[in-house]
């Protein structure tokens, strides 16, 4: 994947951060806060209806080729509905990471090309900020920090007799025990790359060409949290989804900053992957 740096934004970043290159931007950006929000709110709206579109597609795509399995079979009998739904069941874990991928990465790729398209002038500075050596470190850091930031704090909700569970837990526990090698495609591969293509490239840069990277910063990571963990749609008490929340919001927050500070979408690719990547390695260690 080829992905751009963001211009400099027209507010000064923190003192010792520069700026993260001079590129011109596809196309300009809203200046106020109303024309930003709404942007973002336009933005939400196109990435949930893609998500939910490519998603339900998936999962059609799915029931068919299920149905014509049952159907060669003969395990559903004839002319009976009940028997062949009953036989065709429920999509399996690695169906479910499917149905994941081909949602998310929809929602990425639709909103980069069709509201934050990238010039070949972006593109070529985001290279040359991934080719500083700083850039790795920064990386390392921010992925490591991450990590350990959020073993912490799920080890300190333990001893206060709180057990966040993500809503994906079970799927990544089968996946682990089934198909490892997937699931280390799926969480160390391709989930940062489309996840970070959405979320900061499209709805943070947004801000940050704006010359709001702050509030961008606020937005993106409270969206980045929402869509890991829906409050009410799982068994979670009110307790642990807040911590959740907390979880991922912190994480997207400091992937974004990673992303103002390096000037190159790969570095928070980079620090997701590594976060994703020692979190499996604890569980397979666990």
């Amino acid at each position: 994947m080829s992905e751009p740096a963001e211009p400099a934004p027209a507010a000064a970043p923190p003192a010792a951060v520069p700026a993260p290159g001079t590129a011109v931007p596809a196309r300009p950006a809203p200046r106020t806060t109303r024309a930003l929000v709404g942007a973002f709110s336009i933005d939400i709206l196109v990435a949930v209806a893609t998500l939910m579109v490519a998603s339900v597609a998936a999962a059609i795509v799915w029931g068919v080729w299920r149905g014509v399995q049952v159907a060669a079979s003969g395990q559903g009998g004839k002319a009976d509905a009940e028997a062949i739904a009953r036989a065709i069941g429920d999509p399996s874990v690695l169906a479910q990471m499917l149905m994941v991928i081909a949602g998310m990465s929809a929602a990425a790729l639709v909103l980069y090309f069709l509201r934050q398209p990238a010039t070949a002038a972006e593109r070529a500075m985001s290279y040359q900020f991934l080719r500083r050596r700083s850039t790795l470190g920064w990386a390392v850091l921010v992925g490591v920090a991450v990590f350990v930031g959020n073993t912490a704090l799920a080890w300190l909700m333990r001893q206060g007799g709180i057990e966040p569970a993500p809503s994906n837990e079970a799927m990544i526990l089968e996946a682990s025990e089934r198909w490892p090698l997937f699931l280390v495609l799926f969480a160390v591969v391709l989930a940062p790359m489309y996840e970070e293509l959405l979320f900061r490239r499209v709805l943070f840069g947004r801000f940050l060409r704006a010359g709001r990277p702050w509030l961008g910063l606020v937005l993106s990571s409270l969206a980045f949290a929402l869509f890991h963990e829906v409050p009410g749609l799982s068994d979670n008490p009110p307790g642990a989804v807040l911590v959740l929340l907390t979880v991922y919001a912190g994480m997207g927050a400091a992937f974004a900053w990673l992303y103002w500070r390096t000037g190159t979408l790969w570095a928070p690719i980079l620090a997701h992957a590594l976060n994703n990547g020692l979190a499996l390695a604890l569980h397979g260690l666990a």
